[in-house]
């Protein structure tokens, strides 16, 4: 049996499991039943386990396997800002995670469209939101198909080719997102944490002692040889002090708000399970450095990687030294890092578009759930489609999504525990700040000066946001103040679901 029969087969398994498993999920529910706060946020019944795997899979993509190797490849130190940013997003998160949470729980919401048009009071602006998230979160999705497909076509030695890859990661995917929802996300999640953690560990032993006889002769050789890439601005010189401190402020500042992240907070049984969960999830970035050493250590197994191709630079390793059947088992932890979290944007737009869009139209409005699983297959299927026709355009859109969505911001978090800030203001500064944005971006003027362009504009939307708020007319009193009412203590007497 060849080596290609063997990858392709332990991969083929792995994925009707997958699909399996997401079915699993939802049994004694009616077959992922319930309404539409069970399909999008697990009925609000997901303990720590659930929400930290969950939680720990939307943010380990396939980005960690083939961005980060890439990065440590290319530049070196400052691929960190990763474990950076995350780490301090999961501080931001233990504070905002339970004020989110108990809002959303004590008006029945189910994301941050539902906080937006319930805060203003006004179902428009939620609307308007959900088309503004989806321009942001719709590259993430092609960039999953993307990598899954690299992922799939590259363990199976070539047999599979990219175009049919692509179509298994959006097939995969789609089967168990549209059936078992966020349930069905957390139970895969669970699946792919044991591969990645065991696929992980095994490389970081044995690829430093397989090509150098340990990390000590490794080290040596980055020391002498590579020197740049262990300080900043890392290799090439791009990516000074201030990029790295503006980047990681602000990525961990909008994490705690991304749409994702907060389908996983509302997910929650508790706020003291989100709580915990903020304390647990450091430790998974522990497995963040595995790739990243990875990528150097790949500088000098195989050399001359450019372009895309460098994004490769673990894999390379993997398929050039192991047996199929072990490269067929890191293929599966890679594809699942793109499935869970590509699961988890599909069912957000969905929720976001049929709780705020479609819900405008009268005879949609009692059909939110069906609505929004139309939406998964139909933004799916539009992120394969432009992998195949466009692909360029999606990624040259990805370059805005953190800092576009880092816009929201004031007018979400601020609106919450500030009544001042009004609509206006609200609206005002968040054109202002996406403007600011792709200006920057699409003239090549990111960094700008050397800081994360996103933060500057950020700083922006939040003057004119103020401004207009403190100085413009005072509107009548609408939604509710999160803080009128203390959401920390409120919800430890909420009783327990699931």
């Amino acid at each position: 049996m060849s080596d290609a029969t063997v990858a392709t087969t332990i991969f083929g398994v792995f994925m009707a499991g997958t699909v399996a498993l997401g079915l699993f999920a939802v049994r004694g529910r009616g077959g992922g039943g319930g309404g539409l706060a069970e399909w999008s946020v697990g009925g609000r019944s997901l303990g720590t386990v659930f929400i930290w795997v969950l939680m720990a899979g939307e943010s380990y993509t396939s980005f960690s396997y083939l961005g980060a190797a890439g990065w440590g490849y290319n530049y070196g130190a400052p691929v960190l800002y990763v474990v950076a940013y995350m780490s301090c997003g999961y501080a931001v998160g233990y504070v905002v995670g339970p004020m989110l949470w108990a809002y959303a729980k004590k008006h029945g919401l189910v994301g941050i469209t539902d906080m937006v048009a319930h805060r203003y009071g006004k179902p428009w602006v939620g609307a308007l939101v959900a088309l503004l998230a989806t321009v942001f979160l719709l590259p993430y999705i092609q960039l999953q198909i993307t990598g899954m497909g690299v992922v799939v076509s590259t363990i199976s030695y070539g047999a599979i080719s990219l175009n049919w890859a692509y179509f298994i990661a959006f097939a995969v995917t789609t089967g168990f997102v549209v059936v078992s929802g966020l349930r069905g996300s957390a139970w895969v999640s669970v699946l792919k944490d044991v591969l990645v953690i065991a696929t992980l560990a095994f490389l970081a032993i044995y690829v430093p002692l397989h090509y150098f006889d340990g990390y000590g002769e490794f080290a040596d050789r980055i020391v002498s040889e590579k020197s740049d890439w262990l300080t900043l601005p890392g290799h090439g010189g791009a990516f000074g002090e201030a990029w790295f401190a503006t980047t990681s402020v602000l990525n961990s500042l909008t994490v705690v708000i991304f749409p994702t992240t907060v389908a996983g907070y509302l997910g929650a049984r508790n706020a003291d399970a989100l709580r915990r969960n903020a304390m647990l999830l450091p430790a998974y970035n522990v497995l963040l450095f595995v790739p990243m050493l990875l990528g150097m250590a790949a500088i000098f197994v195989v050399p001359g990687l450019a372009g895309a191709d460098s994004n490769l630079a673990l894999f390379k390793l993997v398929v050039d030294s192991l047996p199929a059947w072990t490269v067929g088992l890191v293929g599966v932890a890679a594809a699942l890092s793109s499935i869970v979290p590509m699961a988890v944007f599909m069912l957000v737009i969905g929720t976001m578009w049929g709780r705020s869009v479609l819900s405008l139209v009268p005879r949609l409005r009692e059909r939110q759930k069906v609505a929004s699983q139309v939406v998964v297959v139909v933004a799916g299927a539009l992120a394969l489609l432009m992998t195949y026709t466009v692909p360029n355009t999606l990624v040259r859109l990805s370059l805005i999504s953190y800092e576009g969505m880092a816009q929201l911001l004031p007018m979400l978090l601020l609106g919450l525990v500030w009544r001042k800030l009004t609509l206006m203001g609200g609206l005002a500064g968040l054109a202002v700040g996406v403007a600011a944005v792709c200006g920057f971006v699409f003239t090549d003027h990111d960094p700008v000066w050397g800081v994360n362009a996103g933060i500057i504009a950020l700083g922006l939307n939040l003057l004119v946001a103020l401004a207009c708020s403190l100085l413009g007319p005072r509107p009548a009193p609408v939604g509710d103040d999160v803080l009128a009412r203390d959401p920390i203590h409120e919800e430890r007497d909420a009783p327990v679901r699931g």
